[in-house]
This record gives C-alpha cells, sequence and structure tokens, in this order.
C-alpha cells in the first residue's frame, strides 16, 4: 500500500474505467467534460442519486486504498440525505444500486 503522503493527487478514468494517476493540467482537461465524471444518476421516490467520479482521493484515514468516487442522496430540497465513497467504478456501481434500493425501502440513502 502506498502511503498517503506518497499518492498521486490527480487522477482520470481510462477507457475500461480504471482510475489512472495524472497530473493537473490533465485532470483538468479530463474535467471540462460532466459525461467523464457521471457514473450514475437516478431520481426515486422525490430523492435524487448521484454517484461521481471525483477524481481526487477522499482524505479519510491513513491507509486503505484512495476513494475516488461518491454517491451521495438529495432530498427533493437539495440536502444530502446519505453519502458514501468508492475506490472503484464496479463497486461505485454496486453502491449506486445499494443506495437507490435503500431510497426505496427506507426512503433516504442513510445507511443503517
Amino acid at each position: 500500500m502506498i502511503p498517503r503522503d506518497e499518492r498521486p493527487l490527480w487522477w482520470i478514468l481510462d477507457a475500461d474505467h480504471r482510475a489512472v494517476p495524472t497530473d493537473m493540467h490533465e485532470w483538468a482537461t479530463f474535467f471540462k467534460d460532466q459525461n467523464n465524471r457521471r457514473v450514475a444518476f437516478d431520481k426515486v421516490e422525490g430523492f435524487a442519486v448521484s454517484t461521481l467520479f471525483l477524481g481526487t482521493d477522499r482524505p479519510f484515514g491513513a491507509s486503505g486504498p484512495p476513494l475516488l468516487f461518491e454517491t451521495m442522496v438529495f432530498g427533493s430540497d437539495d440536502s444530502i440525505q446519505g453519502s458514501a465513497w468508492w475506490s472503484t467504478w464496479d463497486e461505485a456501481i454496486e453502491g449506486h444500486a445499494r443506495m437507490v434500493d435503500d431510497v426505496r425501502t427506507r426512503g433516504s440513502g442513510k445507511r443503517q
């Protein structure tokens, strides 16, 4: 495992949705196109569930894989009702589906 202070700061996705370290210029160019960031989006029971590729590691904890994807659940007033972070595209897709299921069964994306 690469120590957090030695990890790359910037990431983009390759054609197979794998995160690849890059420099800030290439990251900024990649992020100009919103389609490069969107993983999934669903409207469910008055809530919006959105999963995005962040391209930067979330600063939680000192070890573990980089957390480069985020799923958020927004209420009808745009308030944040739940969130979760993922390391890979596949985890993000699976996590998004679980959050959508949570909204359908509990009315929010709050994990219990």
